[in-house]
């Protein structure tokens, strides 16, 4: 501990990376500023009946948003219609050849397609809050006119629109991912509420002190699994050839190539929660009396009929409603970690470079062979990060059941994931700023 301590003190000393801490923290206080406008136009009783009876994925998706969901602020959407966009400009890039030359255009490619990116962001944050008020109306939380109704959809896009700012200033010159750090924030943000929660429960004698404890209990060993697999590596052996130039030998070492078991990172969780949700935000948009009206006269069917399958259709799409959902959840978590990894991770340009740079596996011939090796290699550990990832994603819907304990949905599993993740990550960049200052870093 008094090495972390002592390597934080080092941080805040260097100009450079105190400037940056300083900026993470004040974008911090803007986004819980923001957090507490609220929105005119709902009954709070009613939405805190909503909440109850949406269950455990309410209070995930309030906890993502740092509680702005349950006060319904101008940043009730949060972050997770940018990664939405993000996720369908990517899958377009892999289907559109035009698209995936754009992005090895370099610098001016990632920009073109970052500005395409943020374009349907405002377009999906616009479906989402019509689906949300949609879904509050039916539930008569929302008691607003047309205007009204209008007028709380432009703050909301409005809100999500200056979410993506704050994320992009913080990548740009604060510490860490802005995306991930915007979530974090927004989870930690929530956490008081919910440790409030537990401690009137165990007050009032609802929950005993065995179940918190059992609670913690689970949360130290999930702690403990998620950072094990976070760091967790295989290393591969590389050797260089010796190069003389003149007088002077160049190479001869031996050195190691890491491939992380969890390579993608949070990512996959954040993507598979945001393409699970989709279906049904877009079922909740269409279940309005007028459109259910419309549906059901161009396919020609009753409106009861419409409104079932709208409803059958957030039911199988919504984790933990049902064993089907929590499946295709579970494989989506899957999907998108070896996506993700297939993104961030190139065996191909990884293999041509050790080879330009005389470097080889032992054993492996370099160039194709090396790639295929590397691949391989890629696609077991990453099957292992794979399963382990998605067990942990479906923790969210099964720990308060187990323990007893339903107000602290940060043992949940998802929530603990991102908070830890995150958090190592940006100790590793803050470390990285340290080493190249020749300081000792915080995992060392």
């Amino acid at each position: 501990m008094r090495e972390r301590l002592a390597a934080l003190g080092q941080a805040m000393r260097v100009p450079d990376i105190r400037k940056r801490i300083v900026f993470l923290m004040s974008m911090f206080g803007v986004y819980v500023a923001c957090a507490h406008i609220p929105l005119p136009g709902i009954d709070k009783a009613q939405l805190e009946q909503l909440f109850r009876g949406a269950g455990g994925l309410g209070e995930m998706l309030d906890a993502f948003a740092g509680g702005s969901l349950k006060r319904f602020s101008v940043m009730a959407l949060g972050i997770m219609p940018y990664i939405s966009a993000s996720i369908i400009m990517q899958l377009l890039a892999m289907a559109i050849p035009a698209l995936e030359e754009l992005q090895k255009e370099g610098e001016y490619g990632r920009r073109k397609i970052n500005a395409w990116t943020k374009y349907l962001t405002i377009a999906v944050a616009g479906l989402q809050a019509f689906g949300m008020i949609a879904f509050l109306q039916r539930g008569q939380a929302f008691i607003g006119d047309t205007v009204l109704l209008l007028y709380v959809v432009l703050m909301m896009v409005g809100g999500t629109a200056f979410l993506m700012w704050i994320a992009d200033m913080i990548t740009e010159h604060g510490i860490g991912q802005g995306v991930s750090i915007i979530i974090f924030a927004g989870i930690m943000t929530y956490m008081p509420q919910e440790v409030a929660a537990t401690i009137r429960l165990w007050q009032t004698g609802e929950v005993s002190a065995a179940n918190i404890f059992f609670l913690a209990a689970i949360m130290y060993a999930t702690i403990y699994l998620i950072v094990k697999f976070q760091q967790a590596q295989r290393k591969i052996p590389v050797q260089y050839a010796r190069r003389v130039r003149g007088h002077r030998v160049y190479g001869g070492q031996s050195s190691y190539l890491p491939l992380r078991v969890n390579q993608a990172g949070v990512m996959p969780i954040i993507f598979a929660i945001s393409v699970s949700m989709f279906p049904g935000q877009i079922a909740q948009a269409l279940s309005g009396q007028g459109t259910v009206e419309r549906i059901a006269g161009i396919f020609h069917v009753s409106q009861e009929a419409v409104s079932r399958a709208m409803f059958s259709l957030v039911q199988f799409t919504t984790p933990g409603q049902n064993h089907f959902a929590s499946l295709l959840y579970f494989l989506l978590v899957i999907l998108f970690t070896y996506f993700y990894t297939a993104v961030t991770f190139n065996p191909e340009q990884i293999s041509e470079n050790l080879q330009k740079n005389g470097g080889a596996v032992p054993g492996i011939r370099p160039g194709p062979s090396t790639r295929d090796y590397l691949d391989r290699i890629l696609y077991r550990i990453t099957l292992a990060g794979a399963l382990f990832l998605g067990l942990i994603a479906l923790m969210q819907y099964y720990v308060g059941d187990i323990t007893g304990v339903t107000t602290f949905t940060l043992v949940g599993g998802t929530s603990l994931l991102i908070v830890v993740g995150v958090a190592l990550d940006t100790m590793q960049q803050i470390e990285a700023q340290l080493l190249m200052r020749h300081y000792r870093g915080f995992l060392k």
